[in-house]
Protein backbone atom coordinates (compact mmCIF):
# COMPACT_ATOMS: atom_id res chain seq x y z
CA UNK A 1 0.00 0.00 0.00
CA UNK A 2 3.13 2.41 0.95
CA UNK A 3 4.08 1.54 -2.46
CA UNK A 4 0.84 2.39 -4.37
CA UNK A 5 0.76 5.62 -2.49
CA UNK A 6 4.25 6.59 -3.00
CA UNK A 7 4.09 5.66 -7.24
CA UNK A 8 0.90 8.08 -7.06
CA UNK A 9 1.93 11.08 -5.98
CA UNK A 10 5.35 10.54 -7.85
CA UNK A 11 7.09 13.91 -9.40
CA UNK A 12 9.85 13.73 -11.51
CA UNK A 13 12.78 14.98 -9.75
CA UNK A 14 14.95 16.85 -12.90
CA UNK A 15 18.50 18.73 -12.73
CA UNK A 16 19.68 21.12 -15.30
CA UNK A 17 22.90 22.07 -15.91
CA UNK A 18 23.11 25.49 -17.32
CA UNK A 19 24.91 28.43 -18.73
CA UNK A 20 25.58 31.13 -16.56
CA UNK A 21 25.17 33.82 -19.09
CA UNK A 22 22.24 32.52 -21.58
CA UNK A 23 19.86 30.02 -20.17
CA UNK A 24 20.14 31.36 -16.68
CA UNK A 25 19.18 34.31 -17.36
CA UNK A 26 16.38 33.36 -19.23
CA UNK A 27 15.24 31.24 -16.97
CA UNK A 28 15.33 34.51 -14.44
CA UNK A 29 13.37 36.10 -17.12
CA UNK A 30 10.98 33.50 -16.94
CA UNK A 31 10.41 34.18 -13.29
CA UNK A 32 10.02 37.85 -13.03
CA UNK A 33 7.62 37.55 -16.20
CA UNK A 34 5.73 35.58 -13.73
CA UNK A 35 5.35 32.68 -16.25
CA UNK A 36 4.02 29.87 -15.06
CA UNK A 37 6.21 26.49 -15.42
CA UNK A 38 6.44 22.43 -13.61
CA UNK A 39 8.41 23.15 -10.30
CA UNK A 40 10.18 20.27 -11.40
CA UNK A 41 13.62 21.52 -12.10
CA UNK A 42 16.36 22.15 -10.12
CA UNK A 43 19.09 24.71 -11.82
CA UNK A 44 22.82 24.28 -11.27
CA UNK A 45 24.95 26.98 -13.06
CA UNK A 46 27.88 26.92 -14.99
CA UNK A 47 30.08 29.35 -16.56
CA UNK A 48 29.96 27.86 -19.80
CA UNK A 49 27.74 23.94 -20.91
CA UNK A 50 31.86 23.68 -22.23
CA UNK A 51 32.62 22.73 -18.48
CA UNK A 52 29.74 20.77 -18.40
CA UNK A 53 31.49 17.26 -17.55
CA UNK A 54 29.62 14.07 -18.77
CA UNK A 55 30.72 13.11 -15.60
CA UNK A 56 28.11 15.39 -14.00
CA UNK A 57 25.02 14.03 -15.60
CA UNK A 58 26.09 10.59 -14.47
CA UNK A 59 26.64 11.55 -10.87
CA UNK A 60 23.37 13.34 -11.08
CA UNK A 61 21.64 9.97 -12.06
CA UNK A 62 23.53 7.88 -9.57
CA UNK A 63 21.98 10.35 -6.85
CA UNK A 64 18.43 9.42 -8.08
CA UNK A 65 17.16 12.19 -10.64
CA UNK A 66 14.62 11.28 -12.91
CA UNK A 67 15.79 13.27 -15.80
CA UNK A 68 18.66 16.00 -16.94
CA UNK A 69 18.44 18.83 -18.63
CA UNK A 70 21.96 20.39 -20.82
CA UNK A 71 21.36 24.18 -21.91
CA UNK A 72 23.20 26.77 -23.07
CA UNK A 73 23.81 29.60 -25.42
CA UNK A 74 22.72 29.38 -28.72
CA UNK A 75 25.91 28.40 -31.38
CA UNK A 76 27.12 32.15 -32.22
CA UNK A 77 26.36 33.59 -28.97
CA UNK A 78 29.06 31.81 -26.06
CA UNK A 79 30.75 34.24 -24.06
CA UNK A 80 33.88 31.72 -24.36
CA UNK A 81 33.46 31.89 -28.39
CA UNK A 82 33.44 28.37 -28.70
CA UNK A 83 32.89 26.65 -25.57
CA UNK A 84 28.81 26.25 -26.76
CA UNK A 85 30.40 24.51 -29.66
CA UNK A 86 32.63 21.94 -28.37
CA UNK A 87 29.88 21.09 -25.63
CA UNK A 88 27.90 20.10 -28.92
CA UNK A 89 30.18 17.99 -30.56
CA UNK A 90 30.59 15.87 -27.02
CA UNK A 91 26.82 15.58 -26.54
CA UNK A 92 26.72 14.25 -29.98
CA UNK A 93 28.69 11.20 -29.05
CA UNK A 94 27.82 10.78 -25.14
CA UNK A 95 23.98 11.07 -26.02
CA UNK A 96 24.54 7.82 -28.27
CA UNK A 97 26.53 6.18 -25.90
CA UNK A 98 23.97 6.85 -23.06
CA UNK A 99 21.51 5.47 -25.18
CA UNK A 100 23.77 2.34 -26.04
CA UNK A 101 24.01 1.64 -22.47
CA UNK A 102 20.74 1.49 -22.09
CA UNK A 103 19.24 4.97 -20.64
CA UNK A 104 15.74 6.02 -22.17
CA UNK A 105 16.65 9.59 -23.93
CA UNK A 106 13.34 10.28 -22.57
CA UNK A 107 15.45 11.04 -19.27
CA UNK A 108 18.87 13.23 -20.81
CA UNK A 109 17.88 16.85 -22.99
CA UNK A 110 19.57 19.21 -24.37
CA UNK A 111 18.66 22.91 -25.51
CA UNK A 112 19.93 26.30 -26.69
CA UNK A 113 18.09 29.15 -24.42
CA UNK A 114 19.22 32.97 -25.04
CA UNK A 115 18.88 35.10 -22.32
CA UNK A 116 15.77 37.06 -23.55
CA UNK A 117 13.89 33.28 -24.28
CA UNK A 118 12.22 33.13 -20.91
CA UNK A 119 9.05 31.46 -22.73
CA UNK A 120 11.23 29.19 -24.54
CA UNK A 121 12.39 28.25 -20.83
CA UNK A 122 9.26 27.84 -19.21
CA UNK A 123 7.82 25.36 -22.30
CA UNK A 124 11.03 23.30 -22.38
CA UNK A 125 10.50 22.52 -18.61
CA UNK A 126 6.92 21.75 -19.39
CA UNK A 127 7.85 19.25 -21.99
CA UNK A 128 10.37 17.74 -20.85
CA UNK A 129 8.54 17.07 -17.18
CA UNK A 130 6.34 15.65 -19.15
CA UNK A 131 8.27 13.27 -21.24
CA UNK A 132 10.00 12.40 -18.27
CA UNK A 133 6.47 11.71 -16.54
CA UNK A 134 5.81 9.30 -19.48
CA UNK A 135 9.09 7.68 -18.83
CA UNK A 136 8.57 7.13 -15.43
CA UNK A 137 10.37 6.70 -12.20
CA UNK A 138 13.92 6.39 -13.06
CA UNK A 139 15.59 3.01 -12.63
CA UNK A 140 17.67 2.31 -9.46
CA UNK A 141 21.08 3.47 -10.95
CA UNK A 142 23.37 0.44 -11.81
CA UNK A 143 20.81 -2.08 -11.08
CA UNK A 144 19.50 -4.19 -14.15
CA UNK A 145 15.73 -4.19 -13.75
CA UNK A 146 14.98 -8.07 -14.64
CA UNK A 147 17.55 -10.11 -14.78
CA UNK A 148 20.49 -10.30 -17.57
CA UNK A 149 19.99 -10.33 -21.03
CA UNK A 150 22.34 -12.00 -23.17
CA UNK A 151 23.95 -11.36 -27.06
CA UNK A 152 22.54 -13.78 -28.97
CA UNK A 153 24.46 -12.76 -32.22
CA UNK A 154 27.81 -14.72 -31.67
CA UNK A 155 31.11 -13.89 -33.08
CA UNK A 156 31.83 -15.47 -36.35
CA UNK A 157 34.06 -18.71 -36.02
CA UNK A 158 37.54 -17.90 -37.09
CA UNK A 159 41.02 -20.33 -37.26
CA UNK A 160 44.42 -19.21 -35.62
CA UNK A 161 46.33 -16.49 -37.35
CA UNK A 162 49.55 -17.60 -40.12
CA UNK A 163 52.62 -17.37 -37.80
CA UNK A 164 55.13 -15.17 -38.84
CA UNK A 165 57.88 -16.29 -41.06
CA UNK A 166 61.27 -16.54 -38.95
CA UNK A 167 63.07 -14.01 -40.36
CA UNK A 168 61.17 -11.35 -39.23
CA UNK A 169 62.51 -12.41 -35.52
CA UNK A 170 66.18 -12.66 -37.38
CA UNK A 171 65.46 -9.16 -38.94
CA UNK A 172 64.10 -7.62 -35.60
CA UNK A 173 67.59 -8.64 -33.69
CA UNK A 174 70.19 -7.16 -35.76
CA UNK A 175 67.99 -3.92 -36.30
CA UNK A 176 67.90 -3.89 -32.33
CA UNK A 177 71.88 -4.99 -32.32
CA UNK A 178 72.30 -2.20 -34.69
CA UNK A 179 70.28 0.52 -32.84
CA UNK A 180 71.83 0.10 -29.42
CA UNK A 181 75.36 -0.60 -30.60
CA UNK A 182 75.96 2.83 -32.65
CA UNK A 183 74.24 4.61 -29.33
CA UNK A 184 70.62 5.63 -31.86
CA UNK A 185 68.43 4.44 -29.16
CA UNK A 186 68.97 3.54 -25.48
CA UNK A 187 66.44 0.62 -25.08
CA UNK A 188 64.71 -1.59 -27.21
CA UNK A 189 60.77 -2.69 -26.14
CA UNK A 190 59.99 -5.48 -27.84
CA UNK A 191 58.60 -9.17 -26.91
CA UNK A 192 60.74 -12.38 -25.88
CA UNK A 193 59.71 -15.92 -24.91
CA UNK A 194 57.97 -16.23 -21.59
CA UNK A 195 60.20 -18.78 -19.77
CA UNK A 196 58.76 -22.15 -19.24
CA UNK A 197 55.39 -21.56 -21.01
CA UNK A 198 53.46 -22.88 -24.20
CA UNK A 199 55.56 -22.92 -26.83
CA UNK A 200 55.86 -19.85 -28.50
CA UNK A 201 54.49 -17.64 -25.75
CA UNK A 202 55.67 -13.88 -25.63
CA UNK A 203 55.90 -11.14 -23.43
CA UNK A 204 57.04 -7.78 -23.48
CA UNK A 205 61.31 -7.14 -22.77
CA UNK A 206 63.67 -4.35 -22.71
CA UNK A 207 67.09 -4.48 -23.63
CA UNK A 208 69.47 -2.17 -23.46
CA UNK A 209 72.66 -4.08 -24.37
CA UNK A 210 73.51 -5.01 -28.28
CA UNK A 211 74.47 -8.63 -27.16
CA UNK A 212 70.76 -9.00 -25.07
CA UNK A 213 68.98 -8.58 -28.86
CA UNK A 214 69.09 -12.37 -29.29
CA UNK A 215 66.75 -12.65 -26.32
CA UNK A 216 64.04 -10.66 -28.81
CA UNK A 217 61.31 -12.04 -30.95
CA UNK A 218 57.97 -11.99 -33.39
CA UNK A 219 55.07 -14.58 -33.73
CA UNK A 220 51.32 -14.71 -33.81
CA UNK A 221 51.55 -14.59 -30.29
CA UNK A 222 53.26 -11.03 -29.81
CA UNK A 223 49.35 -9.32 -28.79
CA UNK A 224 50.57 -7.19 -26.18
CA UNK A 225 50.90 -3.20 -27.58
CA UNK A 226 53.68 -2.14 -26.46
CA UNK A 227 52.82 1.61 -27.03
CA UNK A 228 51.57 1.97 -23.26
CA UNK A 229 55.48 1.77 -22.26
CA UNK A 230 56.36 5.12 -24.09
CA UNK A 231 55.09 7.25 -21.22
CA UNK A 232 56.53 5.36 -18.61
CA UNK A 233 59.15 7.07 -16.70
CA UNK A 234 61.17 4.32 -16.10
CA UNK A 235 61.62 3.75 -19.83
CA UNK A 236 62.13 7.37 -20.94
CA UNK A 237 64.92 7.93 -19.07
CA UNK A 238 67.31 5.28 -21.32
CA UNK A 239 66.71 8.42 -23.72
CA UNK A 240 65.86 7.86 -27.55
CA UNK A 241 63.38 4.37 -27.17
CA UNK A 242 63.38 1.85 -29.94
CA UNK A 243 59.65 0.25 -29.91
CA UNK A 244 58.73 -3.47 -31.71
CA UNK A 245 55.18 -2.18 -33.19
CA UNK A 246 52.70 -3.36 -35.25
CA UNK A 247 50.39 -1.67 -37.18
CA UNK A 248 47.73 -1.27 -34.31
CA UNK A 249 50.54 -0.29 -31.85
CA UNK A 250 51.13 2.49 -34.19
CA UNK A 251 48.14 3.93 -34.35
CA UNK A 252 48.64 4.57 -30.60
CA UNK A 253 51.92 5.49 -30.77
CA UNK A 254 50.38 8.41 -33.27
CA UNK A 255 47.65 9.14 -30.41
CA UNK A 256 50.42 10.01 -27.86
CA UNK A 257 52.07 11.97 -30.60
CA UNK A 258 49.12 13.76 -31.01
CA UNK A 259 48.56 14.60 -27.20
CA UNK A 260 51.88 16.13 -26.85
CA UNK A 261 52.84 12.50 -24.15
CA UNK A 262 55.41 11.85 -26.69
CA UNK A 263 57.77 13.56 -29.65
CA UNK A 264 58.42 11.53 -32.66
CA UNK A 265 61.71 12.46 -32.61
CA UNK A 266 62.42 10.52 -29.00
CA UNK A 267 61.03 7.27 -30.49
CA UNK A 268 62.81 4.60 -33.52
CA UNK A 269 59.64 2.77 -34.68
CA UNK A 270 60.31 -0.85 -36.12
CA UNK A 271 57.42 -1.45 -38.03
CA UNK A 272 56.46 -4.83 -38.42
CA UNK A 273 53.88 -6.21 -41.26
CA UNK A 274 51.53 -8.18 -39.41
CA UNK A 275 49.07 -11.23 -40.78
CA UNK A 276 47.41 -10.71 -37.24
CA UNK A 277 48.29 -12.17 -33.64
CA UNK A 278 46.47 -14.99 -31.80
CA UNK A 279 43.80 -14.71 -28.51
CA UNK A 280 42.77 -17.89 -26.84
CA UNK A 281 43.71 -19.94 -29.97
CA UNK A 282 41.73 -17.84 -32.47
CA UNK A 283 43.28 -14.25 -34.70
CA UNK A 284 41.83 -11.57 -32.88
CA UNK A 285 38.96 -9.57 -33.39
CA UNK A 286 40.80 -6.70 -33.91
CA UNK A 287 42.84 -8.42 -36.66
CA UNK A 288 39.71 -9.33 -39.15
CA UNK A 289 39.01 -5.65 -40.44
CA UNK A 290 42.62 -4.58 -39.54
CA UNK A 291 43.32 -1.33 -42.04
CA UNK A 292 47.56 -1.16 -40.94
CA UNK A 293 48.64 -4.63 -41.46
CA UNK A 294 51.43 -2.91 -43.15
CA UNK A 295 52.67 -0.24 -40.75
CA UNK A 296 51.95 3.41 -42.23
CA UNK A 297 54.70 4.81 -39.63
CA UNK A 298 57.81 3.80 -39.05
CA UNK A 299 61.55 4.26 -39.14
CA UNK A 300 62.05 0.75 -39.94
CA UNK A 301 60.54 -1.45 -42.13
CA UNK A 302 60.05 -5.53 -41.45
CA UNK A 303 58.63 -7.97 -43.02
CA UNK A 304 57.19 -8.34 -46.80
CA UNK A 305 54.27 -5.84 -47.61
CA UNK A 306 53.12 -8.39 -50.81
CA UNK A 307 52.99 -11.32 -48.07
CA UNK A 308 49.71 -9.20 -46.13
CA UNK A 309 46.47 -11.02 -46.51
CA UNK A 310 43.51 -9.74 -47.59
CA UNK A 311 40.93 -8.41 -44.74
CA UNK A 312 36.81 -7.93 -44.76
CA UNK A 313 35.78 -4.19 -44.30
CA UNK A 314 33.27 -6.06 -41.96
CA UNK A 315 34.33 -5.36 -38.11
CA UNK A 316 33.55 -8.84 -36.54
CA UNK A 317 31.89 -6.58 -33.22
CA UNK A 318 29.77 -4.80 -35.77
CA UNK A 319 27.03 -7.30 -35.54
CA UNK A 320 26.72 -7.90 -31.63
CA UNK A 321 26.46 -4.13 -31.84
CA UNK A 322 23.81 -3.87 -33.99
CA UNK A 323 21.99 -6.78 -32.54
CA UNK A 324 21.88 -5.06 -28.78
CA UNK A 325 20.90 -1.67 -30.49
CA UNK A 326 17.93 -3.78 -31.68
CA UNK A 327 16.96 -4.39 -28.36
CA UNK A 328 14.68 -2.60 -25.91
CA UNK A 329 16.66 0.72 -23.50
CA UNK A 330 15.65 -1.69 -20.83
CA UNK A 331 16.94 -5.00 -22.41
CA UNK A 332 20.13 -2.98 -23.68
CA UNK A 333 20.65 -1.75 -19.61
CA UNK A 334 19.97 -5.15 -18.60
CA UNK A 335 22.83 -6.45 -20.71
CA UNK A 336 24.96 -3.64 -19.46
CA UNK A 337 24.19 -3.77 -15.55
CA UNK A 338 25.61 -7.44 -14.83
CA UNK A 339 28.49 -6.57 -17.09
CA UNK A 340 30.02 -4.29 -14.82
CA UNK A 341 28.12 -5.63 -11.60
CA UNK A 342 31.75 -8.28 -12.22
CA UNK A 343 33.70 -5.14 -11.97
CA UNK A 344 36.46 -5.98 -9.38
CA UNK A 345 38.00 -2.68 -9.85
CA UNK A 346 41.17 -3.70 -10.62
CA UNK A 347 42.04 -1.40 -13.28
CA UNK A 348 43.73 -3.84 -14.89
CA UNK A 349 42.00 -2.02 -18.37
CA UNK A 350 43.68 1.34 -17.71
CA UNK A 351 46.85 -0.34 -16.75
CA UNK A 352 47.36 -1.83 -20.29
CA UNK A 353 46.12 1.20 -22.36
CA UNK A 354 48.67 3.56 -23.74
CA UNK A 355 46.16 6.35 -24.15
CA UNK A 356 45.13 6.30 -20.25
CA UNK A 357 48.13 8.44 -18.81
CA UNK A 358 46.39 10.76 -16.97
CA UNK A 359 47.92 11.23 -13.17
CA UNK A 360 46.48 11.08 -11.01
CA UNK A 361 43.56 9.34 -12.74
CA UNK A 362 40.24 10.42 -12.23
CA UNK A 363 39.24 7.31 -10.38
CA UNK A 364 42.03 8.41 -7.61
CA UNK A 365 41.09 11.58 -7.06
CA UNK A 366 39.30 12.47 -3.77
CA UNK A 367 38.83 16.53 -3.89
CA UNK A 368 36.34 15.23 -4.73
CA UNK A 369 35.37 11.90 -5.03
CA UNK A 370 33.86 11.39 -8.31
CA UNK A 371 34.04 7.89 -8.50
CA UNK A 372 33.52 5.47 -6.07
CA UNK A 373 36.45 3.22 -5.49
CA UNK A 374 34.95 0.37 -3.54
CA UNK A 375 33.82 -2.42 -6.41
CA UNK A 376 29.80 -1.84 -5.73
CA UNK A 377 27.39 -0.89 -8.82
CA UNK A 378 27.27 2.02 -8.63
CA UNK A 379 31.09 3.03 -8.43
CA UNK A 380 31.84 0.25 -11.54
CA UNK A 381 29.69 1.95 -13.61
CA UNK A 382 30.37 5.44 -13.64
CA UNK A 383 33.92 3.56 -13.49
CA UNK A 384 33.18 1.82 -16.71
CA UNK A 385 31.56 5.07 -18.29
CA UNK A 386 34.08 7.38 -17.58
CA UNK A 387 37.07 4.79 -19.09
CA UNK A 388 35.32 4.34 -22.23
CA UNK A 389 34.18 7.97 -22.35
CA UNK A 390 37.88 9.26 -21.84
CA UNK A 391 38.94 7.05 -24.88
CA UNK A 392 35.95 8.16 -27.51
CA UNK A 393 38.03 9.45 -30.93
CA UNK A 394 41.09 8.36 -29.29
CA UNK A 395 40.89 4.78 -28.97
CA UNK A 396 42.62 2.58 -31.84
CA UNK A 397 40.65 -0.50 -31.12
CA UNK A 398 44.13 -2.64 -29.93
CA UNK A 399 41.63 -4.70 -27.58
CA UNK A 400 43.87 -4.79 -24.74
CA UNK A 401 41.71 -3.86 -22.09
CA UNK A 402 39.16 -6.37 -22.59
CA UNK A 403 41.98 -9.30 -23.59
CA UNK A 404 43.61 -8.03 -19.88
CA UNK A 405 40.14 -8.01 -18.02
CA UNK A 406 39.65 -11.16 -15.16
CA UNK A 407 36.17 -10.64 -15.36
CA UNK A 408 35.23 -10.76 -19.21
CA UNK A 409 33.50 -7.55 -19.13
CA UNK A 410 32.83 -6.32 -22.68
CA UNK A 411 34.75 -3.87 -22.97
CA UNK A 412 35.63 -4.01 -26.41
CA UNK A 413 31.82 -3.19 -27.52
CA UNK A 414 31.83 0.11 -25.57
CA UNK A 415 35.08 1.22 -27.47
CA UNK A 416 33.66 0.08 -30.87
CA UNK A 417 30.78 1.52 -30.48
CA UNK A 418 32.23 5.14 -29.41
CA UNK A 419 34.44 4.71 -32.11
CA UNK A 420 31.69 4.25 -35.15
CA UNK A 421 29.52 7.30 -33.48
CA UNK A 422 32.28 9.19 -34.00
CA UNK A 423 33.72 8.21 -37.27
CA UNK A 424 30.09 8.67 -38.25
CA UNK A 425 29.89 11.90 -36.60
CA UNK A 426 32.86 13.83 -37.78
CA UNK A 427 34.38 11.60 -40.61
CA UNK A 428 37.86 10.74 -37.79
CA UNK A 429 39.46 7.42 -37.23
CA UNK A 430 42.33 7.61 -34.44
CA UNK A 431 46.00 6.66 -35.04
CA UNK A 432 46.44 7.67 -38.38
CA UNK A 433 47.38 11.69 -38.84
CA UNK A 434 49.61 12.75 -36.40
CA UNK A 435 49.40 16.59 -36.94
CA UNK A 436 45.24 16.15 -36.45
CA UNK A 437 43.56 17.51 -33.40
CA UNK A 438 41.22 14.62 -31.50
CA UNK A 439 37.81 15.12 -32.37
CA UNK A 440 35.84 16.18 -29.13
CA UNK A 441 38.82 18.52 -29.17
CA UNK A 442 37.75 20.72 -31.78
CA UNK A 443 34.82 21.63 -33.93
CA UNK A 444 32.98 22.45 -37.12
CA UNK A 445 30.24 25.44 -36.58
CA UNK A 446 28.37 23.14 -39.04
CA UNK A 447 28.49 20.20 -36.57
CA UNK A 448 24.99 18.42 -36.82
CA UNK A 449 23.04 17.82 -33.91
CA UNK A 450 19.26 17.96 -34.27
CA UNK A 451 18.58 16.70 -31.01
CA UNK A 452 19.13 20.30 -29.23
CA UNK A 453 16.20 21.87 -29.22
Amino acid sequence: MANETRERNWEPKIVAFVCNWCTYVGADAAGTSRMQYAPNVRIIRFPCTGRIDPLFIIRAFQHGVDGVIVSGCHPGDCHYVSGNLLARRRWIVFRKFMDFLGLDLRRLHFAWVSATEGAKWAQLVNEIVEEVRQAGPAPTWAIPTDGATQIEASLPEIGPPPSPPPELTSQIRELARQLLGTGEVGVVVGYEKVTGAREGAATPTFINKPEDADRLIFNEHCVHNLAVYLTNPLVKKFGKVGIVAKGCDIRSIVGLIQENQIKREDVSIIGVVCNGVAVNGRLADKCVACPVKVPHIYDHLVGDPSSVQATTSEHPLDAQIAYLESLSPEERWNFWMPQFARCIRCYACRAVCPLCYCQPCIAEKHRPQWIPTSPHPQGNLAWNIIRAWHLAGRCVGCGECTRACPVGIRLDLLNRKLAIEVERAFGYRPGFDPSAPTPLSTHRPDDKADFIR
